[in-house]
């Protein structure tokens, strides 16, 4: 009996993927571990390997196409194995449901036999659903009941898209009987003659879901704070004109905000968490994720462990990352696992805005353009400042007011004497 490679689920929130490239041509012998492909994910390119050894007989989607997680896209066949007839194997069809066995612990994207169809609900050893850790944090955000549930991941575990596309009666009555409000579409007119349709991409879609959950199960508020920019100005002047003329790297405004926003999670640690339903997750290290925009959206990329970076290590490595993520190359573990997020506005010449939040975290904050102003300087006279805008959103289920104003000042502190962000 064939083999099927199927579009592997590379990541939490992947639904879809497009067939970027083959690496394998028909006829030629694959064995485990070989890459066949490049797929293209709401976020990023990546390489596809095979889970089984066979020869490459034949190819059910073309490049281009977007195929759904868990659908065939080739057909593999073992040693000697006679050869089913070109065009008799559907394509984009996915591989009946069965129940993994105990032993296999292959990733999705495999062969026929695994879960790729809605399963049952399926329960662990100890009893509890099977389910990944954004599906529980996304149902417990939305209140859905995990056990009403039939999974679409390996072995019937329950994923977050299974959460995102619950039927409404999954969700339990609001507390006090009252039912959960709902919010009635409002119609779009029609589309008239000189109109375009542009269909959502995987990105968009899942930008979506993500900020409309984030905008309507989050309780966002905002503080503000105005920053003495000059010293931050002329320290970066100092540290540019100082550097290596030959390594081309210089230190930009961004670069002095994002150690100041890290030092300042460090400093106020309740700011560097997140909901857990019937708790708070404090994080021990801090997960810098920075707003890149792309053709398509934006992604976050995360620099990790950023506590521990200098000041010049955390604009090498936003650097890099910002780069790999508008060619679609980041990892998936390069931008997942961030506990603040930081999005900066100011070269567009926006002068200051409030952030949705990136859930899980509790905190974003936002930058704004540094604008020459007159300010109040020494015995009352009118000097011109340099003033940088920073915003703060955070969930006030996990940090108060008085926790956000603190890390402002704290930012403030740091941003004004920029010589502290060098220690």
């Amino acid at each position: 009996m064939p083999l099927y490679i199927e579009m592997p689920k590379l990541a939490d929130t992947m639904t879809e993927g497009t067939l970027v490239k083959w690496r394998k041509n028909i006829g030629d012998k694959v064995s485990m571990g070989d890459i066949v492909a490049e797929v293209e994910t709401d976020k990023a390119t990546m390489e596809m390997e095979s889970f089984d050894d066979g020869i490459l007989h034949e190819f059910l989607v073309k490049v281009g196409d977007k195929v759904p997680t868990g659908s065939r896209i080739a057909v593999l066949l073992a040693k000697g194995e006679k050869a089913p007839a070109p065009g008799t194997t559907p394509a984009i069809t996915p591989a009946p449901a069965k129940a993994a066995s105990p032993s296999d612990t292959r990733t999705p994207g495999s062969v026929a036999g695994k879960p790729t169809a809605a399963s049952p609900v399926t329960l662990s050893a100890g009893g509890r659903v099977k389910s990944s850790p954004l599906a529980r944090k996304i149902a417990g955000e939305r209140g859905v009941t995990l056990e009403s549930l039939a999974g679409s991941g390996p072995g019937g575990r329950i994923v977050a898209k299974d959460v995102l596309h619950a039927n409404p009666a999954s969700v339990p009555a609001a507390r006090g009987g009252a039912p959960a409000p709902s919010v009635a579409a409002v119609p779009v007119p029609p589309a008239g003659p000189n109109d375009t349709i542009i269909p959502l991409s995987g990105m968009r879609r899942i930008i979506a879901d993500r900020l409309l959950a984030s905008k309507t199960q989050i309780p966002h508020f905002y503080l503000h704070i105005e920053v003495d920019a000059g010293p931050m100005m002329k320290m970066r002047a100092d540290l540019n004109a100082g550097a290596d003329p030959a390594s081309g790297v210089k230190l930009t405004v961004n670069d002095f905000v994002l150690k100041a926003v890290v030092a300042a999670a460090v400093k106020v640690p309740a700011t560097n968490s997140a909901f857990n339903g019937d708790s708070i997750l404090q994080f021990g290290s801090v997960g810098l994720s920075v707003a890149v925009a792309v053709d398509d959206g934006l992604v976050t990329p995360v620099v990790r462990d950023a506590q521990t970076k200098s000041l010049r290590e955390i604009s090498e490595a936003i650097k890099d990352l910002a780069t790999r993520a508008r060619a679609k190359k980041l990892k998936p573990d390069e931008y997942q696992g961030g506990t603040i997020t930081v999005s900066n506005l100011g070269s567009y010449g926006i002068e200051f805005f409030d952030a949705i939040i990136n859930p899980p975290q509790a905190v974003i904050v936002s930058v704004g353009a540094i604008l020459k102003k007159p300010v109040v300087g020494p015995n009352d006279t009118i000097v011109v400042g340099q003033r940088l805008a920073i915003g703060l959103s955070a969930d006030h289920r996990v940090v108060d007011g008085a926790v956000a104003a603190n890390y402002l000042s704290e930012l403030r502190r740091l941003l004004e004497s920029p010589a502290l962000l060098l220690v």
